[in-house]
């Protein structure tokens, strides 16, 4: 009888005990990671009790950090067919019509996922397994369904993502969607400190997972300017072997590598990139993409590399898939990867402004813009800016006056918009800097060097103020750069090594004003700092087709 109670006490206690231990470690200790063959590897626990509808789930979240957006939809799509009590996989898919870095949300499209779970917010929440479950499915109520403009439904979600890694510690994804949302707090516009502390914390989440997709992304995107890519190099060297199934992980090493003018590099990641999205659409029997963003950074990186004809190749392919498609931007599109006519469009701007081809027959080119007043801004300057150079005073001419009238649009239709966005604000001060260079180079033509020096200096002075964007330059032209190609023009060296200075700062292991800097440190009577130059340059275009120079 004794020992029968004794026994009995001693189960009770060792119930108790275990219970004491497990408590803390779940609060404490990350669970197992779960690897997905060519995307990375994740721990999320969740409620289900299907193992397949799991590991779906995984493939569709390790997706969703690669911003690989439809692929990830339909793996969660799946994970609700096998469970369709699974919360999570609804989450999953509501998430997916999110894109905090640039700027985009759909919010009838993350409502009608959410609402396959439940009604209300108690409907959803009632179906999730556990208060986690339940903190996660809340934070997409105030995306959704919170009141008041996009940023601030993006600040209290950011603070709900925080609290949420703050409660749960040990889970790496709720420290990932963290370090997101301040990216997307930021609503498209770099700011640094923030951009730095979600770094930070991507960073932190790698260093206990190396195989995460997620953190390596999100550390290279808090840091892919030049003041701070070298930090994040090694994220860099990272994803494209974590993900190499993911073409938006190969492309994104590329935004390190160009900040930090790695030109060899940054062709070869946005080529495994191209390549991938080949291949997947050549599985799904679709054929080959000419434009789009990787294309296009790829054309840069073979213009920085000196060699224009493989420029050429994807340019003329990408503005023959858009002509064939024949369908113009959209009037409100401000994005340069708004469809394949506004992709060509952006390819044949570099390709213009980066070869100096003033006479080609590509400076001629035109495109079906429709009302997209952001795009025709870009193609009147481009146009402009090539009839100056080959001083062709009534063709520039007419150019700045249909960029003015095309401007006046652009400005009156986001002055429309019940919601400015901060990037719309940068938009605004690029085509003012447009606005100025091509008055720039009219005063040049006019015989006004003081008027040309002047309004360039003005351009300078507002991309001073600007943040820095990612990738090409956001300025077609760069202020500094022409400043310092007209001072030299001018004879005025020393003025113009300053310029060009900055100029490669902002934009590092550029060759166009590189090679300006070069002539001035030249001109300027600075032969060992010009050889040194031109030596950096010879290491650049090693592989470069010939060019006159």
């Amino acid at each position: 009888m004794l020992e029968r109670r004794f026994g009995w006490i001693s189960s009770v206690l060792a119930i108790l005990l275990v219970g004491a231990i497990a408590r803390p470690l779940a609060a404490t200790t990350a669970p197992p990671f779960t690897a997905v063959p060519g995307l990375g590897s994740a721990a999320f626990p969740t409620s289900t009790t299907s193992a397949t509808a799991q590991k779906t789930f995984i493939r569709g979240l390790l997706l969703l950090h690669l911003f690989e957006y439809p692929r990830a939809a339909k793996e969660f799509e799946k994970a609700e067919e096998l469970d369709p009590g699974f919360a999570m996989a609804y989450w999953g898919e509501a998430m997916t019509h999110n894109h905090p870095v640039w700027d985009q949300v759909d919010v009838a499209a993350g409502r009608k996922a959410l609402e396959k779970l439940g009604a209300t917010p108690a409907a959803r929440a009632a179906k999730a397994g556990t208060g986690r479950e339940k903190a996660y499915l809340a934070s997409l109520d105030i995306l959704y369904w919170g009141e008041g403009t996009k940023r601030q439904r993006d600040a209290r979600y950011a603070a709900a993502m925080e609290k949420l890694a703050k409660t749960y510690p040990w889970d790496n994804q709720a420290q990932l969607f963290y370090s997101l949302a301040l990216l997307g707090s930021c609503e498209g516009v770099r700011d640094v400190p923030v951009y730095l502390k979600a770094a930070a914390i991507a960073k932190g989440v790698f260093e206990k997972n190396p195989d995460s997709p997620g953190a390596a992304h999100y550390w290279i995107h808090g840091m892919d300017d030049p003041a701070h890519a070298s930090g994040a190099l090694a994220a860099a060297r990272a994803l494209s072997k974590i993900a190499p199934d993911a073409a938006h992980a190969q492309h994104m090493c590329s935004h390190i590598f160009t900040a930090l003018g790695m030109w060899d590099d940054d062709v070869k990641a946005n080529l495994r990139a191209t390549s991938v999205v080949d291949r997947q659409r050549a599985a799904a029997g679709e054929r080959p993409v000419h434009c789009g963003h990787y294309n296009f950074w790829l054309e840069y990186g073979y213009l920085e590399q000196g060699r224009p004809q493989a420029a050429k190749e994807i340019l003329v392919a990408c503005r023959g898939q858009a002509l064939a498609a024949a369908n113009p931007p959209p009037a409100d599109a401000t994005d340069p990867d708004s469809g394949p006519m506004f992709s060509a469009l952006g390819m044949w701007s570099r390709y213009v402004l980066d070869t100096g081809d003033w006479s080609g027959p590509e400076a001629g080119w035109t495109f079906e813009l429709g009302k997209a007043w952001a795009a025709r801004v870009t193609a009147d300057f481009v146009r402009g800016f090539a009839a100056a150079e080959r001083h062709d005073g009534k063709t520039a001419r007419d150019a700045r006056a249909a960029f003015r009238e095309d401007r006046r649009r652009l400005i009156a239709a986001l002055e429309k918009e019940p919601e400015p966005s901060a990037e719309n604000r940068e938009l605004e001060k690029r085509v003012e800097i447009l606005g100025l260079e091509l008055d720039a180079l009219l005063a040049r033509e006019a015989g006004d060097a003081e008027a040309e020096i002047g309004f360039l200096r003005k351009a300078t002075t507002i991309e001073a103020s600007m943040p820095y964007a990612f990738g090409p330059p956001f300025i077609d032209k760069p202020p500094y750069e022409l400043l310092g190609e007209e001072l030299l023009a001018q004879k005025r060296p020393k003025e113009a090594i300053a310029a060009l200075e900055t100029a490669i700062k902002r934009t590092p292991r550029r060759t166009a004003p590189l090679l300006a800097l070069a002539r001035a440190q030249k001109a300027a009577g600075e032969s060992a700092a010009a050889e040194v130059t031109y030596k950096e340059l010879r290491s650049i275009w090693k592989h470069a087709e010939p060019r006159k120079d």
